[in-house]
């Protein structure tokens, strides 16, 4: 099951939150176990933002029941310090849930993968993003519920993808939620309806090239493969097309940067799909029902072909 979907506004800025919400929440009958968005909002582009979690296994608005909040605190305590020891700023920081946490960072570093690595090294921290439109939010449960715990429907934005999931390969906690962020890649993000079945051959190979991995879903694979070909000088275009036969298994998949969304399709094309265009506004998602949450008017959808990958541009 799970179900996955996606919009781009060309010439102007919206609602994203509420209205990927709409979306996700009309997928709702495709998995209930948690739902993320990867949301693509107006900023200045001055500072990093940084979506990150300090608790394992954790959902449902509430800390674990083995963790503490004062391990939460000494555990942010920590990362602020590198985050100074590294020369950043922390401009503005927000704590929405004891174990989630929005920081809006000042650093110069082009190569996000040193400061991600040391902001990791801090056990139980994890980035869901980095970007500067970009941000990750995931969580338990359905899309109105993450949406309302986190006040996403606040969120203006250009662009967005999200998903819905019924946990099927692995377990049920944020870790293993989408999105994906395209680490060590600023403002990439990856979600995904499939199985893969080269998962194990590819992480280890991308392991021994110095990839990062920090849940065993399969879909994080995806995240990771891109960004292998992008650190390796691919354009995105070309990463996801090399990914068609790169990847085995049943899957599709939308992949979103600060000005861009794309989808692929695997050659056999057993994951649905269903698009629609317009001159300003592409909606597209696992069944139709989604880009009915936000375009009730008769419209015109097609299926993508089996092997098709597909960019738009804002």
């Amino acid at each position: 099951m799970c179900g996955i979907a996606g919009l781009i506004y060309k010439d102007k800025s919206v609602n994203i939150g509420t209205q990927l919400q709409g979306m996700l929440q009309a997928l709702k009958h495709r998995g209930e176990d948690s739902t993320g968005y990867a949301l693509y909002g107006d900023t200045d582009g001055k500072n990093f933002i940084m979506r990150f979690k300090v608790g394992e296994n954790v959902g449902e608005g509430s800390s674990s029941v083995s963790e503490e909040t004062s391990v939460y605190d000494e555990r942010i305590k920590i990362v602020k310090s590198h985050i100074l020891g590294m020369g950043a700023k922390i401009i503005k920081e927000e704590r929405i849930l004891p174990y989630s946490l929005r920081y809006e960072v000042n650093y110069d570093e082009k190569d996000l993968r040193e400061f991600s690595r040391k902001i990791e090294s801090v056990p139980g921290v994890e980035i869901l993003s980095m970007g500067k439109s970009l941000e990750v939010i995931k969580d338990l449960g359905n899309a109105k519920e993450v949406c309302d715990r986190y006040n996403l429907d606040k969120v203006v934005g250009t662009h967005a993808i999200g998903h819905a999931r019924m946990a099927t390969e692995s377990g049920v906690d944020i870790k293993s939620a989408h999105p994906f962020w395209g680490y060590p890649f600023s403002d990439v993000s990856v979600v995904h309806n499939g199985q893969l079945t080269n998962y194990w051959n590819n992480r280890r190979m991308l392991e021994n090239e110095g990839m990062r991995f920090m849940s065993e879903c399969d879909s994080e694979l995806i995240a990771v493969y891109l960004a292998k070909k992008l650190r390796d000088g691919a354009t995105l275009e070309e990463g996801m097309k090399d990914s068609l036969t790169g990847l085995d298994g049943v899957f599709t998949y939308f992949v979103a940067t600060k000005d861009s969304l794309g989808m692929a399709k695997d050659t056999m094309a057993a994951k649905p799909l269903v698009l629609y265009e317009s001159d300003n506004l592409i909606a597209m998602g696992s069944e139709e029902i989604a880009i009915r949450a936000i375009l009730p008017q008769e419209i015109d959808t097609y299926d993508p072909y089996d092997g098709e990958v597909k960019v738009w541009q804002i």
